[in-house]
């Protein structure tokens, strides 16, 4: 499936049912009072997260999604059906914002997590609602109202513990499919990779962590160059960085500056992937003599004053990778991710509820039916009839 971030959808909630116009007609009951039921409320659209999607391709063909509206009421005080929610299937790490207003609405950041992207309409009220000391057979019920309809600017960055990265041809794609399951695109020439390729890395006993591999980065992608602008987005949700680097490039650049080249990109891209933890992983290191390698590595080391960790590797005969994942296994799970207490959650019941007078208070007046579209205005009529042509019973003659 073709892998999409960014996409544009129009949701709109379900109409609630209108307001029922009906009065209580009994054989010896012929003038009884209303009893018209309210309509059922409009379904609402949510989105959820599901752990099982990593791209928003589906939404290019289906862009409208709109919640069943509710059913009218009826006669005897019967209230409709309310409507049937629509859920929308989401990848995790979806972030969803109004288009209109660019407000964040939500962020999908845990399994099943449930967003409410649009309200259904609310309910009609029947004629009994409308009953006085003074009016007694109202003939008034309010109609249901409009759904919310709302256009969203979804924007996926895929969720992964590990984020692999560096220059086109650096090894990222074939570690990732040597400790994982994955198999992305492997071949000797830039950009291979296209899109972000998530794998899952199992350490036994239940012990796992996720793995992705970016489209390799060059100068200037920070501003657009390459495909690094539109996808280094997706290495803000990871929690461990490991820098690939070749210690042997193929066009024959230093790798110092080539280390120096992906880190300015980082920064230009923000400071918090700067700042980010991460390791140095010199890769193809089977291509040199075992005292090169160190030798080379070391001298490089000492340039850069690096104070972090780092491993020495080869993608092809696996040699280091077992180290590499251990290490960063075993860092995953003494680093816990801390929850986002500034952002939007989304989930249901997690904002405090309003004032429900000042609720109602701002809520718009609803319109009351017209003559032309009262419900069961035939049988208000004929109630209405027998009314007026009511006439006093004549006295009863005593039995003798």
């Amino acid at each position: 499936m073709k892998f999409v971030d960014e996409a544009k959808i129009l949701v709109e909630g379900g109409k609630g049912g209108n307001g029922c116009i009906s009065f209580l007609r009994l054989k010896y009951m012929p003038f009884g009072g209303p009893d018209g039921g309210d309509g059922g409320e409009g379904g609402s659209v949510w989105a959820v997260a599901e752990r099982n999607l990593n791209t928003l391709a589906d939404f290019r063909y289906s862009r409208k999604f709109r919640a069943a509206s509710g059913v009218p009421g009826q006669g005897s005080n019967l209230t409709g059906a309310a409507g049937v929610d629509l859920e929308i299937r989401m990848p995790l790490g979806t972030r969803i914002y109004d288009n209109a207003t660019e407000e964040l609405i939500g962020e999908l950041t845990e399994p099943d997590q449930r967003i409410k992207v649009a309200q259904g309409g609310y309910r009609g009220l029947g004629n009994p609602h409308f009953k006085s000391s003074t009016n007694r057979t109202p003939y008034k019920a309010t109609k249901g109202g409009a759904g919310e309809l709302r256009e969203l600017r979804l924007e996926l960055s895929l969720m992964a513990d590990v984020g692999l990265l560096g220059l086109p041809n650096a090894g990222k794609s074939t570690l990732l499919s040597v400790v994982s399951a994955a198999r992305p695109k492997i071949a000797d020439y830039p950009f291979t990779t296209l899109y972000p390729q998530p794998g899952v890395v199992s350490m036994g006993m239940g012990r796992s962590f996720t793995m992705m591999d970016i489209p390799g980065l060059i100068e200037g992608a920070a501003e657009g160059a390459g495909l690094g602008v539109r996808f280094l987005k997706h290495l803000q949700r990871t929690r461990l960085l490991l820098h690939l680097v070749d210690v042997l490039p193929p066009d024959g650049s230093d790798i110092i500056e080539n280390i120096r080249t992906i880190n300015g990109e980082l920064a230009a891209f923000g400071r918090d992937l700067s700042m980010r933890e991460q390791w140095l992983v010199f890769n193809k290191v089977d291509l040199l003599p075992a005292g090169d390698a160190d030798v080379l590595i070391a001298k490089t080391l000492k340039k850069l004053k690096w104070k972090g960790r780092w491993f020495a590797i080869s993608g092809v005969t696996r040699q280091g990778c077992d180290a590499v994942c251990a290490a960063a296994m075993e860092w995953v799970e003494t680093h816990a991710v801390q929850p986002e207490t500034d952002q939007p959650t989304g989930f249901e019941g997690a904002f405090e509820l309003p004032d429900a007078g000042a609720a109602r208070r701002a809520a718009p007046e609803v319109p009351l039916f017209d003559d032309e579209d009262i419900p069961n205005k035939d049988l208000g009529r004929a109630v209405d009839r027998s009314t007026r042509a009511r006439r006093p019973a004549p006295p009863r003659r005593p039995r003798d």
